[in-house]
Order: C-alpha cells, then sequence, then structure tokens
C-alpha cells in the first residue's frame, strides 16, 4: 500500500512502458508468443530463462504417468470461475444443489457450490473497498484511548491501549503520506502540461517528438529546463492514462483506507470474533476479480486448450473463496476461509495477501492449526514492501508466538527472469529465517476476468506458482504429507545460494542471495518431481 514520492515518479514510466507492451495482450489468441510468454513454466538450462522447469517436467518426467485430482483453495479477492482458460479446473460441491436456497450439505453455507464469498451478505450485497487494519484499530479505539494515560490502565486494556498506539503512529504516517503524494501527483501532473503545452507552442504543433526536442534545445535556450523534464516522456511514449490510474489509487487510499468514516462492514454487521455467525453468500466473484482470478490461473489454468496461458497443474481443482476486499483482509474472515477449505478437502491452500497488523491473529493461528491437523500446506506471498521480514513483522505469520512456529506453512518472495543483479525482484519481502523460498514474480501473464489476458508484478504471483507446483507433485504422488510435501519443494529448488544480487528495496547496495530466504534457492518442478520420485521407491 505504500508509495513513495520517488516510485510515483519511476512507476510513471514503468506502468506506461508495461502498458505499451501488453495493450494487445487482451485476448487469449493474441497473446504474443515471444520467448518470454509464460516464462514461469520455463528452464534455465534448456531455455536459458530463470522459470521454475514446468514445462521440463511434463516433456521428460511425466508422460505415460497417471495423475490424481488435488484440491487447491485460493483465498483471494474473487474469481471468474467461467473464464475461457480455468472453467474446467473449478471445484464443485457435488454434496450440494444449485440455486434451491437450501444448505443441503449442512456445513452452514447455502449453495456454496463453487467455495463462498466472505465479504457479503445473504442479500447479494459485496464489500469491494475496506479500511486497511491501521485505521480499523486507529478509529474503534480513539474515543476510548485519545486522552488516557497508561497508568490509568488495568493490566487487561494494557495490551489494547499498546496495539491503539501502535496502529495510531502508523496511521498518521500514512494518512500524511498519502495526503503529500496527492499533493505531489497533482503537482506532477500540473507540470507535466505546462512544459508540455510550452514546448508544443514553440514547435507549432500539437503532438511534439524527439526531433522537436533536439531542434528546440539548440535555438531555444528558454525551453531547457521545459526540454529536460519532457526528454523521457517523449522517448518512451509515455500515455497520460497512467495519470489517471495513480489518481484512483490516491483516491482509493483517502476515501476508503485511511478514512476513519468509511464503514462497510455495516453491510455485514457481525461480531469480528465470534466464529460461529454464518454471513456471506457464493456470488465467488463479488464487485471485482482481478487478483484473484490471475492467481487462479497461475496454478490451473488449462494447459491443453490451444488457448491463453499454460497453468502448472494439470489434474486440480480450485476452491474460490472470497475473502480479500480491496484494503486489508479482516482476521475472522481469512480463518473462516482457512477452515471451509479444509473442511472442503482441500490439501494445498494459497494465500496471496498480508498485512502490517492483526488484531485477532489467534483466530487465524487457530484456524492455521486446524490446517495443519488436518495434513494441509499454506503458501503464502512474503509481501511486496522490500522488507526483511525476519524484522518487520507481517501477517498472517507462521509464528504463532516467539517459542512456537508451524510447519505446515511456505512463505515466498519473488524472482525475475533474468540471472542478474536484480534477480531477486526489487519490490519482495525476504528474510533468512521468514522467507523459505523464490520463484518467478515478475512480467508474469495470467488470467483476467471476462476471457482476458494481462501482465502483472508481485510475491502474490509467485505464491501461486510454488502452489501449482505443490499441487502437481502431488497429484503424481498423492500419499505425501504436508512435511513430507514442503521437504520436497524446499531441498529440490534449485541453490543461487552465492550469486551477488541488489538487494530489495535497495537501488545498489549488493547481498548474496542466499542470505534472502531459507533456501537461497528458485522454486523448480522438474527438481521436485524428480525428489519426489527417488524417495517413493
Amino acid at each position: 500500500m505504500k508509495k513513495t514520492l520517488v516510485f510515483i515518479a519511476i512507476c510513471l514510466f514503468t506502468a506506461n512502458y508495461l502498458f505499451a507492451q501488453n495493450k494487445n495482450n487482451t485476448n487469449g489468441n493474441k497473446l504474443t508468443k515471444d520467448i518470454y510468454f509464460d516464462w514461469f513454466n520455463k528452464s534455465p538450462i534448456d531455455d536459458f530463462i530463470y522459470g521454475a522447469e514446468v514445462n521440463k517436467a511434463y516433456e521428460q518426467l511425466l508422460p505415460g504417468k497417471k495423475s490424481t485430482t488435488i484440491i487447491v483453495a485460493v483465498i483471494d479477492g474473487g474469481i471468474d470461475i467461467n473464464h475461457e482458460d480455468l472453467k474446467d479446473n473449478i471445484w464443485v460441491n457435488e454434496d450440494e444443489i444449485p440455486e434451491n436456497g437450501i444448505d443441503d450439505d449442512n456445513n452452514g453455507y447455502v449453495d456454496d457450490i463453487n467455495g463462498w464469498n466472505f465479504i457479503g451478505n445473504s442479500n447479494g450485497e459485496n464489500i469491494s473497498y475496506e479500511n486497511l487494519e491501521i485505521t480499523r484499530i486507529y478509529k474503534q479505539n480513539k474515543d476510548r484511548f485519545e486522552n488516557i494515560k497508561s497508568r490509568q490502565l488495568n493490566d487487561s486494556e494494557k495490551q489494547t491501549y499498546t496495539l491503539y498506539l501502535e496502529a495510531k503512529k502508523r496511521y498518521e504516517k500514512a494518512l500524511k503520506e498519502a495526503n503529500k503524494n496527492k499533493e505531489y501527483l497533482e503537482n506532477f501532473k500540473k507540470n507535466y502540461y505546462s512544459s508540455y503545452d510550452n514546448i508544443a507552442r514553440a514547435a507549432n504543433k500539437e503532438v511534439i517528438t524527439l526531433r522537436d526536442l533536439d531542434s528546440l534545445k539548440i535555438y531555444n535556450k528558454d525551453l531547457k529546463k521545459d526540454i529536460k523534464f519532457q526528454y523521457n516522456f517523449v522517448k518512451y511514449g509515455f500515455n497520460e492514462e497512467v495519470f489517471d490510474e495513480f489518481e484512483v489509487y490516491s483516491n482509493e487510499e483517502l476515501n476508503y483506507h485511511l478514512n476513519i468514516d468509511f464503514n462497510p462492514r455495516d453491510i455485514i454487521g457481525d461480531n469480528p470474533t465470534d466464529m460461529k455467525e454464518s454471513y456471506g453468500n457464493n456470488n465467488v466473484y463479488g464487485p471485482e476479480a482481478d487478483h484473484g482470478t490471475f492467481v487462479a490461473g497461475i496454478i490451473a489454468a488449462n494447459r491443453n486448450n490451444g488457448i491463453g496461458i499454460k497453468g502448472i497443474a494439470e489434474n486440480v481443482k480450485i476452491i474460490a473463496l472470497k475473502a480479500v476486499p480491496n484494503g486489508d483482509e479482516r482476521d475472522k474472515d481469512i480463518a473462516k476461509a482457512i477452515r471451509y477449505a479444509v473442511d472442503n478437502g482441500a490439501r494445498i491452500i494459497n494465500m496471496s495477501f498480508g498485512k502490517e497488523m492483526s488484531p485477532f491473529k489467534y483466530l487465524v493461528d487457530d484456524a492455521v492449526r486446524y490446517a495443519q491437523k488436518k495434513g494441509v500446506l499454506i503458501i503464502h506471498a512474503a509481501g511486496n514492501d522490500g522488507y526483511d521480514i525476519d524484522k518487520v513483522k507481517q501477517y498472517p505469520t507462521p509464528n504463532i508466538n516467539d517459542e512456537l512456529k508451524i510447519d505446515n506453512y511456505i512463505s515466498v518472495g519473488a524472482s525475475d527472469m533474468n540471472h542478474n543483479l536484480r534477480f531477486a525482484a526489487n519490490f519482495s519481502n525476504y528474510g533468512k529465517e521468514m522467507v523459505d523460498i523464490f520463484a518467478p514474480g515478475v512480467r508474469i501473464k495470467s488470467l483476467a476476468p471476462e476471457n482476458n489476458y494481462d501482465t502483472a508484478d508481485g510475491t502474490s504471483f509467485s505464491s501461486p506458482v510454488v502452489s501449482g507446483i505443490a499441487a502437481l507433485v502431488l497429484s503424481y504422488y498423492p500419499d505425501l504429507n504436508y512435511k513430507e510435501l514442503k521437504d520436497i519443494l524446499l531441498k529440490s529448488a534449485i541453490s543461487y545460494s552465492d550469486h551477488p544480487v541488489y538487494k530489495p528495496g535497495t537501488k545498489k547496495k549488493k547481498v548474496k542471495f542466499g542470505e534472502l530466504s531459507v533456501t537461497g534457492g528458485i522454486i523448480s518442478a522438474y527438481q521436485a518431481l524428480n525428489l519426489a520420485e527417488k524417495l517413493s521407491e
């Protein structure tokens, strides 16, 4: 959720560049078949692209072998279950009769045919935007603690008070930064149009070119500042629609994420800690399904239909669980989604979301331990802040407390396709203890709603690469328990421990790749299946 002023300027170029590169990549049959297409499936040895060796596994290890269907739950922001490249791999609850308004299987969810939406109500109303958790904690405790000193509280109140103070500090910092970014963006936009107009008038043209700039630079010294400002914009064909994208982001921050007067949860009206309450609906698409559809596509897009992309796991069914809004997810929703996934046969749960505070962490902890007890592996995106999460806490987390860390959990960082100093994605969180492995997460192509396709970056998309490979291994070796499966995935990672990279979150500071995760490696489907076969002999 954070963007520094410098980062905004960089993104104005980057977003526009990606827009220009991918503007024709909206239909599966029109996707550019370049060497980077589906790069996360490719091999550093065979293709010289540092993907996860999925195609190599299918070509060299799996012909003639039989597989078992594996259920993978995707807890996310909604999934287009009717997407042309995904619809054949969506889980169906055979114990429920579609759209009869009855909870046929008595599991507490009416007509849950393909999963459940935990951020809606029974009237079909759904939450799109939400506060950040720091906003919720701050506003819930503001009136109670604003003029209170710690010494006036009893021991049971002090813990909540400490949480409030931390949330207040982070909230005020975030609000200040959001307002500053909005002001910066408005000034930046104003300067852009002003300088462009000055140059256009001098050149007597509506559309200026590099030749115009070079010519004016020689003959019109008064425009030197404007020309310098505009040069890269013109050079890279800047599209002004990018301004609109950042204005939308800025407005989302101020109107929803950080707005203490915004209360979307009123449509549900539940108790944030009562796990016995029933709420939600069966609309797993919801108001928006971009992120979840993208994630599900990496795992399970049809490999054999001749359109779109090739997902990783061929014999898989996706349970669609909508629990993540545009804003921060609520602990209770995530806990209930995990339990739903476990109770309906998922062996792997993908969780591509996270936040910086978790007031009801114990609800998620209990759900994750329930998954552990039932033998379910949870795979989680490490996050996109460029943080060392050994030092900066992020939630959810495998750490139940300072002494106990659960073992059915894999945290995934993001890697790039090229084996250079930018091999570790600059945005990726990292941690020698808290991040287990890295996987492709830069310029990933996957599915978008309404039979479209898109390209995006993020550990959100590295996590489903690992989830897909976990499902692939499990489909051919279904007797593996979660400990064995996790062990195989991590031990078979291709190690790049000694390779120097720029430390994520920095511009030029170099570290060894091995310092960024437990394994110091990249996930490999080929190596994981090889190891699984050896262990099965």
